[in-house]
Parts: C-alpha cells; sequence; structure tokens
C-alpha cells in the first residue's frame, strides 16, 4: 500500500491594518510561535503551517479557497488582535474544510506591572475573538472552539481530537468503497441510501461482481503465495495442520491466494473499503476471513454481510486513529452475559475482527462454518486487549443518518473460550448493560459496529459536526428518559434544519 502523504492543517491568524507594521510585525512573531508550538505538540497528528497574517478581505477569500484546492484538511482561525468580523464573511462562506476556532493568547499570564496601552492593543484576543464567533454563529458556521493556551496539554489534546476528526472527514469524502454482491438477504440495517451518502458524506459506494474478484485471485502467482505463508508463520502462531507439511496447508495457501487477489483488486481500483456477503462467494472456495482481517489491519474498511455504512465508518476511524495507541475494528454485538451485576457483552463475528484490538499475537487456526457453503475458512483467532473503548454505529433513518455511540470498557473474558474458534471483545457497555441496550435500541442504532480503543467520544463529535450528522452518545450519565427525549429534540432539530 502506498504512503499516505502527511496531513496538513493551516493556522489562520487575523489582525487589521489600523495597528501598523510595527504591530502587524509583532503579531505575525507570536503567531508564529503559537503555531510552532501545535505543529511540535504530540497531541496534534498533523503538520500545522502558519500562514500570513490576514488584514484584508481579499486575502482571506483567497486562503480560504486555496485551502480546498490544496488539499488541506482543516484550518486553525485565531484573532491575535481585533479583526473586524465583516472581512471574514465571503471567506467563511467560500471555506470548504473543517473549522477550529482557538481562542487563545500570546502569553500565558499578564505582566500587571508592565501593561500599557500598546500592550492592550497587541493582546486583543479576548473581544477580537468574541468578534468572530459572532460572524461565525450568525453565518452558521459548522466549527469547534478551543479555549486556553496551547501550552496547556487539555487544550492541545483537544485541538489534536478535533485534527484526528478532520483527518477522517477527508479520507470518508474522498473514499471508493467495492462491494462484492449485495446485502444479505431480508435484512434491513444494512440496506442503505448510497446516494444520500455520497452527498452528505462524499463516498462513493458502486457493487462489483464476486467473479471479478475471483478473476484476480485465480491470477495470483505461486510465489507470491509462498512469501505471504511465510509472512504468517513470521508474524502469527500458526496451527500445525495448517503449516507446510500439515493436513490443511492447502487451506492456508488457498487463503493467502484470497488476500493477495483481494489487495490487487482493490489497489487497481483506488478502493479504501469493501464489503463481502456469505451468500454471494462466486467462485470463492473460502469466505476472506484471515485475508480481511489483515487489510483491516492495514486501515482498510470492511463490512460483512455487505454492510457498506459500517465499512465507511472503519475506514474512516481508522485514518482518524492513526498513529495512536489501539486499534479499530469491525464488530457485531452476539450474547450476553446476564449475571447480575456482572453482566457482560460478547462481541464477534462470523471470521472478521481485525488484529489491532488482540491482547496477544494471534493464532491462525481452520475450523468448519455453518453457512456459506464452501470449504472451512482460515482465520486469526485472540481476544481483544482490555481497556476503554468506544462502539459506533451508523443508521439511515430515511430522512438522514444517524449515529450512535457508546462508551464501554473491554475487559478479559471471564473464563477461557476453547470451543468459540474466532477473534472477540468482551466489554461492560457503561452505564450498564440494560441502559446500553434500551438506549441503542430505541435510537435504532445497528448491529455492526466500530469497536476503537483509539479514538473517544470528542473525536466522534467532531466528525458528526464536519459531516452535518446526528450523533447520539450513550455514557455513565444515560437514562432512558433523558436519551428518549434527546431522540425526540433531534428528530424535530434535524427536521427543521433540512428544511422544507
Amino acid at each position: 500500500m502506498a504512503a499516505q502523504a502527511e496531513p496538513e492543517v493551516w493556522f489562520l491568524t487575523g489582525s487589521q491594518s489600523m495597528y501598523g507594521e510595527d504591530t502587524l510585525r509583532q503579531v505575525a512573531e507570536q503567531s508564529r510561535q503559537i503555531a510552532a508550538l501545535l505543529d511540535d505538540s504530540p497531541h496534534v497528528p498533523a503538520r500545522v503551517v502558519w500562514k500570513p497574517v490576514l488584514t484584508t478581505s481579499a486575502d482571506i477569500l483567497k486562503v480560504c479557497q486555496d485551502a480546498a484546492v490544496q488539499g488541506v484538511v482543516g484550518v486553525i482561525a485565531w484573532m491575535h488582535t481585533f479583526s473586524p468580523a465583516k472581512m471574514w464573511i465571503t471567506g467563511l462562506d467560500a471555506l470548504r474544510t473543517p473549522l477550529l476556532h482557538l481562542h487563545t493568547q500570546a502569553n500565558v499570564q499578564l505582566p500587571w506591572g508592565e501593561i500599557d496601552m500598546d500592550f492592550m492593543n497587541l493582546n486583543q484576543a479576548a473581544h477580537g475573538d468574541r468578534e468572530f464567533g459572532f460572524i461565525q454563529t450568525r453565518l452558521g458556521v459548522a466549527r469547534k472552539t478551543v479555549a486556553g493556551h496551547v501550552t496547556d496539554p487539555r487544550v492541545a489534546a483537544r485541538v489534536g481530537a478535533w485534527t484526528r476528526a478532520a483527518i477522517g472527514w477527508s479520507a470518508m469524502r474522498s473514499l471508493r468503497l467495492a462491494r462484492f454482491g449485495d446485502n444479505m438477504r431480508d435484512v434491513a440495517v444494512t440496506e442503505g441510501d448510497k446516494v444520500e451518502a455520497e452527498l452528505r458524506f462524499g463516498v462513493s459506494v458502486n457493487t462489483y461482481g464476486v467473479n471479478d474478484l475471483v478473476l484476480a485471485v485465480d491470477q495470483v502467482a505461486e510465489a507470491q503465495i509462498d512469501d505471504l505463508v511465510k509472512e504468517y508463520d513470521d508474524t502469527f502462531r500458526v496451527a500445525a495442520e495448517l503449516r507446510p507439511g500439515g493436513d490443511r496447508h492447502d487451506s492456508l495457501r488457498y487463503a493467502a491466494r484470497i488476500e493477495l487477489g483481494l489487495r490487487t483488486f482493490l489497489e487497481a481500483g483506488g478502493f479504501r473499503a469493501f464489503t463481502t456477503n456469505f451468500e454471494d462467494l462466486g467462485g470463492l472456495r473460502q469466505l476472506p476471513g484471515i485475508a480481511v482481517q489483515r487489510l483491516m489491519a492495514d486501515g482498510y474498511g470492511f463490512g460483512g454481510e455487505g454492510d457498506w455504512k459500517t465499512s465507511v465508518l472503519v475506514h474512516t476511524v481508522k485514518a482518524m486513529s492513526a498513529g495512536a495507541q489501539g486499534g479499530t475494528s469491525f464488530m457485531e454485538d452476539y450474547t450476553y452475559d446476564l449475571t447480575p451485576g456482572e453482566e457482560l457483552i460478547l462481541g464477534a463475528h462470523m471470521l472478521e475482527v481485525c488484529p489491532t484490538i488482540a491482547a496477544d499475537v494471534p493464532n491462525v487456526e481452520i475450523h468448519p462454518l455453518g453457512i456459506g457453503g464452501r470449504e472451512d475458512p482460515v482465520r486469526l483467532v485472540f481476544d481483544a486487549e482490555p481497556g476503554p473503548a468506544v462502539v459506533l454505529g451508523l443508521a439511515d433513518m430515511g430522512e438522514r443518518f444517524r449515529l450512535v455511540a457508546n462508551e464501554v470498557d473491554v475487559v478479559p473474558p471471564p473464563q477461557p473460550l476453547p470451543r468459540l474458534p474466532v477473534a472477540r471483545a468482551v466489554w461492560r457497555p457503561r452505564p450498564h448493560l440494560a441502559g446500553s441496550a434500551e438506549a441503542w435500541i430505541t435510537a435504532g442504532a445497528p448491529h455492526h459496529t466500530v469497536l476503537s480503543q483509539a479514538v473517544g467520544v470528542e473525536e466522534l463529535h467532531d466528525l458528526a459536526e464536519m459531516a452535518r450528522t446526528e450523533l447520539v452518545v450513550i455514557d455513565a450519565d444515560t437514562t432512558p428518559r433523558r436519551f428518549a427525549d434527546e431522540l425526540r429534540w433531534n428528530q424535530a432539530y434535524y427536521r427543521l434544519a433540512r428544511g422544507f
């Protein structure tokens, strides 16, 4: 897979010419320092590029237009002095990239005994940013506002969360997704409006015949398979029956063939996400297992049973979490432990759980699969790493999309699972299983989800704001009554916001 270019955020500083050249030189120097602090911050996963101080409407319009043309993932704006906000109207109206309004100042502490009117003229962000806030609200500009000094780790972390969301939004806007076959027959939640998805999110979703993939699989050279099988052996714990000389080694080689063919197909078409469906396997001898798992580990989105919406989310969250600790995977709530006071959810899928969430080196195993009518598929088997996480789903509500997130805590399985031959995660949802399940079902959220230990609710909230898409969060403070009320209020808001 080709290396991705480092994401870039532009740092814009507002001022005006009435203060004179000396003041503007100081503004430029101090804004460079603020931009450099953000650029150096470990919390901000992008290059922060300083742009010359903006003092005219024409300059503001040009830099906002250039941001879209040059593929910048977002812009950060700060009014160092007082920047009359009418200058920003045409630029903000033309802005097509996410915006973060940074309400900060050059100094942390005030030099009380030295403050004079020159100092006051230079350090006016306290009311300059309020002027800027008004025009953003007046124009209905979607943005995030972060207040505080950039040397405060909490401020840098919030800027970093927005940056991750902007990276995810950029990835979603340019995403091409290949569906191999249609979605599972008679299933409702995996359906969706692909035209609205492209209009709202920018993602292009199209279907390809499974046998188009089979053609690529059949053309893989034996030498490529040899190399990949060796890579499996070097990376994972491969079951004896799958190793060279084992009774099922041919099955491992065919699984490797699927991975190589699938990669070739996706790379040739510029696809960064895909779906499969066990009801439509064409000439494939196995349902793809280890191939899907390893492709997800490389950042590809995936959804089972033709679930393109979840596949979009998997890729988007993976793009958001690049370089962060923790993994992200396609997931499904499967079954419950309802022991009073110890309630847990066991999440898994037939085969396709990403090894980035694994607590230990995965095993490569082969077991029967009771659906699909094909040979036994090869898969990675492991337990998920314990720790806080978020479970995210995307549902098509007919008139709009709805994102639903649940904060959870992944825990080790209370007992071994020797007879469950799939990758799995066990978690304790917040506020508790009953409250989580009632809220999730009330929201109409899907059973296919994204489980991520690399991003949290703040990043997801920022992404939803960029996409102008509803997000409801189930957390430790959720109660069924308040949650149901929130859904009703949201329904009224989004209908009014959409217009007639």
